[in-house]
């Protein structure tokens, strides 16, 4: 039993993984090429937070139940954009430390290995 419920908990995050699109643009914003885009992407979470309160306001005017599902993904899916902006700030800022020590190490490297030649030539 066990063992089933956690393929079916694979398999369903397998499938929004793949398909859902919030998932999808998450999944691309944590990239390297993406990260640039974390802070911009934070935006997105207004018209979730908008679709939240107009299913929110449906709802207390008599609507239907099953429109609190839609209220939790809204919310869901907003809180995801705004937590991920300040993660992909702070990946995104690790990446260029680690970028500007690697080029540094290169230049060091390729100015020691001049030097040496230098010092081979002139003997």
């Amino acid at each position: 039993m066990l063992r089933l419920l956690w393929a079916a908990s694979v398999r369903t995050r397998y499938f929004l993984r793949r398909y859902m699109p919030t998932n999808i643009l998450l999944d691309r914003i944590r990239t390297r090429r993406g990260l640039k885009w974390g802070l911009p992407a934070m935006l997105l979470a207004a018209p979730y937070l908008l679709a939240a309160n107009i299913c929110t306001n449906l709802i207390a005017d008599g609507g239907p139940g099953w429109l609190n599902l839609l209220v939790i993904l809204f919310i869901w899916n907003a809180l995801k954009f705004i937590l991920n902006g300040p993660v992909s700030l702070t990946h995104l800022i690790r990446a260029h430390v680690h970028e500007a020590s690697e080029r540094r190490r290169v230049r060091r490297r390729s100015d020691a290995m001049k030097s040496a030649r230098y010092a081979t030539i002139g003997s």
